[in-house]
C-alpha cells in the first residue's frame, strides 16, 4: 500500500507542508481532515511526529482523562475521539510503540482507577485502544495485566460499564495461541472471575451489572464450547467452563436468584446463563442455510447424537443444581411478579405474561426438551406442561410465547425414551401420557380450533396462535405416523372417548390438510416438511 501512496503527491503535500512547520502543535495536525488515512497508509513523516514520547502521551491522556468541561460538547471530545481512532489504526508502528512503553500502559490502566463509574465515551475508547493492543501485542499485554493485582477487581467493580465487558471479552477472544490462551483462562479462573461475576447477579447489584455479567458468563460459556468443538483446546480441559459447570457454581446462582425480594432483572439475568449452560452443544455450521438442508439433514442428526452424550454430561451440573428450584421457577408462572396492566389495543391485559416469565417458560421448556429422567418426573408432577399450555391459550397475542411453547411440546410428543432407560422394549414414556391424558391435548387443540372458527366466521380477529397450534397438531399427527412413540401415541388415541376420536380424525383430514396446503409455502420449515420429503 505505501509505495502506491508516494506518487499521490496531492494528498500528502499539503500535510507534508504542515509537517515542515517547526513550532506544529498536536491538535493543530488532528484538525486535518486527511490525517487518519496518512496514518493508516504509513506516512514517514507524520508517524514520526506522532511517535514523539510527548506526542503519545498527550494522546493517551485525550483517551483517558475527562475533557475540561468548557466549550462545546461536540467540542469537548473532538480530540479524544481523534486520537482514539490513531492509536487504535491498527499500524505496526504505533502498537510496537505502545506495548513496549510501560509509562504509556500504566497511564492507559490509570483509567480503570479513576474512580467510582466511568465515563461511558472514554471507557469505550479505552476498551479499544486495550483491544488492539490485546490483539496485536499479546504477550506484552498479558504480562503487563498479570502484574497488576486488582485488575480483576475492577474489571468487576466496572463491569456494568457495557466497554468493560468488551474489555474482558477481548481478553478472552483476542489470545491466539493455544497455550497463552490457555495460561490467561488460568489466570482468570485463578482469581475466581466465574465466582465473582456470579456475585454481580445479585438484587444488591443494579440492573446493568446483572445484564453485563450474565453476558459475559454466557460469551464464556459459547466460546469455551466453541472451541473444544473444533479442538483447539490444548492438553488441559478448559477451567473457566469446567468451574461454571459444577453444580456449586449453578446453585450460587440460583441461591443469588431467589434471595430475598425477588428482583426481575436478576432473575431474567440468571436464566439466560441457565439457558446458555443448557444449550444443545453443536458446531456452528448448523445453521446451514435452507437450501442446503435435504443433503444435511442426514449428518445433522447424527452429529445431534453424537453431541448428545456431552451434552448430558456437561449439563449434568445444571440440572442437578435446578431439579430442587423447578417448583420455584413453576411458582412464578402461577403468581408472576407484580406488573402494571398492559393497555393494548384490544383492551386491558392484567397482567401481562412479562418478561420474566417468559423467561421462565423459556427455561422450563428447555429443562423438558433435555430429557433427563429425573427432571422430567419432577416437571411432569409439578404438573408443568399444562401450566404452559394454559399460558399459550390465555395470552393469545403472545408469538414469543407460542413459539416456546410450541417447540417444547413437539420436543415432548417426539421425545426418545430417556437415556437412562436400557430395556429392548421400552417403557411406555411418560411424558406421552401426561400430554394426551393429563392436559387433554388433543381435545383443547379441537376446542381452540373450533373457537377459533365461531369467532372469525362472526368477522373477529383470528386467534394469534394459530400458526403455532397448527404445528402442533401436526406434531401430533407426524408422530403418530413414524418415530419413537408412534405405537404408544396411536393407541393413547385409541383410548380417547369415542366422539372424540372422530372429531380428530375429522379434523386432520379436513381442516388441518386444507390448512396445510395454504400453508404449502412454508413447508421449507424443517419441522413441516411432508413425510415424502423427509424421507428422501
Amino acid at each position: 500500500g505505501a509505495m502506491f501512496w508516494k506518487f499521490d503527491l496531492h494528498t500528502s503535500s499539503h500535510l507534508d507542508t504542515l509537517l515542515e512547520k517547526e513550532d506544529l502543535s498536536l491538535p493543530e495536525l488532528l484538525d486535518e481532515e486527511d490525517v487518519l488515512q496518512e496514518c493508516k497508509v504509513v506516512n514517514r513523516k507524520l508517524l514520526d511526529f506522532l511517535l514523539q514520547p510527548s506526542h503519545l502521551q498527550a494522546m493517551v491522556a485525550w483517551v483517558t482523562q475527562e475533557p475540561p468541561a468548557s466549550g462545546e460538547e461536540r467540542l469537548r471530545y473532538k480530540y479524544p475521539s481523534v486520537a482514539c481512532e490513531i492509536l487504535t489504526s491498527d499500524v505496526p508502528q504505533i502498537n510496537d510503540a505502545l506495548g513496549a512503553d510501560e509509562s504509556l500502559l500504566n497511564r492507559l490502566y490509570g483509567f480503570l482507577q479513576s474512580g467510582d463509574s466511568l465515563n461511558p465515551l472514554l471507557a469505550s475508547f479505552f476498551s479499544k485502544v486495550m483491544g488492539i493492543l490485546i490483539s496485536r501485542k499479546t504477550d506484552q499485554l498479558v504480562s503487563f495485566l498479570r502484574k497488576k493485582e486488582d485488575f480483576v477487581d475492577l474489571l468487576l467493580r466496572h463491569i456494568g460499564t457495557s466497554a468493560i465487558m468488551d474489555l474482558l471479552l477481548r481478553l478472552l477472544t483476542c489470545v491466539e495461541r493455544p497455550q497463552l490462551r490457555q495460561d490467561v483462562f488460568n489466570w482468570l479462573n485463578e482469581e475466581k472471575i466465574v465466582q465473582r461475576l456470579i456475585e454481580q447477579i445479585h438484587p444488591s447489584k443494579d440492573d446493568n451489572q446483572h445484564s453485563n455479567a450474565s453476558q459475559s458468563l454466557c460469551d464464556i460459556i459459547r466460546l469455551s464450547r466453541e472451541q473444544m468443538i473444533q479442538g483447539q483446546d490444548g492438553p488441559e480441559p478448559d477451567q473457566l467452563l469446567a468451574t461454571l459447570e459444577k453444580q456449586e457454581t449453578i446453585e450460587q446462582l440460583l441461591s443469588n436468584m431467589f434471595e430475598g425480594e425477588l428482583c426481575q432483572s436478576v432473575i431474567v439475568s440468571g436464566i439466560q446463563v441457565l439457558l446458555t449452560l443448557l444449550e444443545p452443544r453443536r458446531p456452528r455450521s448448523d445453521s446451514v442455510a435452507m437450501n442446503n438442508f435435504f443433503s444435511s439433514v442426514d449428518g445433522q442428526l447424527e452429529l445431534l447424537a453424537h453431541g448428545a452424550l456431552d451434552n448430558a454430561i456437561s449439563s449434568m451440573g445444571a440440572l442437578h443444581a435446578l431439579r430442587p428450584r423447578l417448583a420455584r421457577f413453576h411458582q412464578l408462572l402461577l403468581e408472576p411478579p407484580k406488573l402494571e396492566p398492559l393497555q393494548m389495543t384490544w383492551g386491558n391485559l392484567a397482567p401481562p405474561l412479562g418478561n420474566t416469565r417468559l423467561h421462565v417458560v423459556k427455561l422450563l421448556a428447555s429443562a423438558l426438551s433435555t430429557n433427563a429422567a429425573a427432571l422430567t418426573q419432577e416437571l411432569l408432577v409439578l404438573d408443568v406442561p399444562n401450566t404452559l399450555l394454559d399460558l399459550f391459550f390465555h395470552y393469545v397475542f403472545n408469538n414469543f410465547l407460542h413459539a416456546q411453547v410450541e417447540v417444547c411440546v413437539s420436543a415432548m410428543l417426539s421425545s426418545g425414551p430417556p437415556p437412562d432407560s436400557s430395556s429392548e422394549t421400552p417403557n411406555p414414556n411418560p411424558i406421552l401420557k401426561h400430554l394426551l391424558q393429563h392436559c387433554r391435548l388433543v381435545e383443547r387443540i379441537l376446542t381452540s380450533w373450533e373457537e377459533n372458527d365461531h369467532v372469525q366466521s362472526g368477522g373477529g380477529p383470528r386467534k394469534g396462535y394459530m400458526g403455532h397450534l397448527t404445528r402442533v397438531a401436526n406434531a401430533v399427527v407426524q408422530n403418530t405416523e413414524q418415530g419413537p412413540n408412534a405405537e404408544q401415541l396411536g393407541q393413547l388415541l385409541k383410548e380417547l372417548p369415542e366422539d372424540q376420536q372422530r372429531r380428530w380424525e375429522a379434523f386432520v383430514s379436513g381442516p388441518l390438510a386444507e390448512t396445510n396446503k395454504k400453508n404449502t409455502v412454508d413447508l421449507v420449515r424443517p419441522h413441516l416438511l411432508p413425510r415424502s420429503l423427509a424421507r428422501s
